[in-house]
């Protein structure tokens, strides 16, 4: 069916906004697993995220085996949150897919009827757009070239480096985490999102593609009564949100 033609669910707002609401950073968890089904939802419902040119630059390596778990938790510097948790997962950007996802963007459109601007697209602009070339040179020139056709229009400014292709992978991967944290607190399990972590061990222990990038490590699992150690709070909304 034409995503067009797909009539929109009705939406509760007050559902979802109990589920934002209620979403904490958990610190202890109990020992109850989640079960396969429901981690496998959400699991899906994050690879739903928007994302960079629909090239889904991410991967999830979901850790449950006891004994890695606990390696992992010891290079996640010990954290309560990775120490209790029953699930740890993974959340790794990736630089290098999007040549291959670029061809099966092409190999797995949804409907009869390419649409010769996707074509072009996937075929001829993504393969200049993402690739930096031997040694970044070809980022390099295309910085340069994008700095002079700048001065007469807007053009997009990169990525224009291999750090610059981290930065665009990374970002529509912190999505597809949100996406995971949400849909497992609608299914009344928690998580915790850790960036304090030894990644040289990290990339060890799970064995990563070489230029996978971790963007964080998810503790998931039940909240236990102490898992939460402190009140909510955030800085004063007027000097965060600017409206023009």
């Amino acid at each position: 069916m034409n995503a067009k033609a797909d009539a929109l669910p009705a939406i509760d707002v007050e559902e979802f906004r109990k589920v934002v609401r209620s979403r904490r950073s958990i610190r202890r968890f109990t020992d109850e697993p989640i079960p396969d089904r429901v981690l496998d939802d959400c699991l899906e419902l994050a690879t739903l995220a928007p994302n960079s040119s629909n090239l889904q630059p991410w991967e999830f390596f979901v850790v449950k085996t006891p004994a890695l778990r606990a390696k992992l938790a010891e290079a996640c510097l010990g954290q309560n949150a990775a120490k209790t948790a029953p699930v740890l997962i993974a959340i790794v950007a990736r630089t290098d897919t999007w040549q291959k996802h670029s061809r099966l963007a092409l190999e797995q459109w949804p409907e009869e009827k390419l649409p010769s601007i996707v074509e072009k697209y996937y075929r001829k602009i993504a393969p200049i757009h993402y690739n930096q070339g031997p040694l970044g040179l070809l980022g390099v020139a295309k910085k340069a070239a994008g700095l002079v056709v700048g001065l007469s229009r807007p053009v997009p400014r990169g990525p224009y480096s291999p750090n610059e292709m981290k930065v665009w992978a990374t970002k529509s991967t912190a999505l597809a985490a949100e996406n995971l944290i949400l849909a497992l607190r609608a299914h009344g399990y928690d998580s915790c999102a850790m960036e304090g972590f030894d990644e040289c061990r990290v990339r060890k222990l799970l064995k990563l593609p070489r230029k996978g990038l971790v963007t964080m490590i998810l503790a998931a699992g039940r909240r236990a009564e102490n898992g939460v150690y402190n009140r909510q709070y955030r800085f004063d909304r007027n000097n965060l949100i600017h409206y023009l």
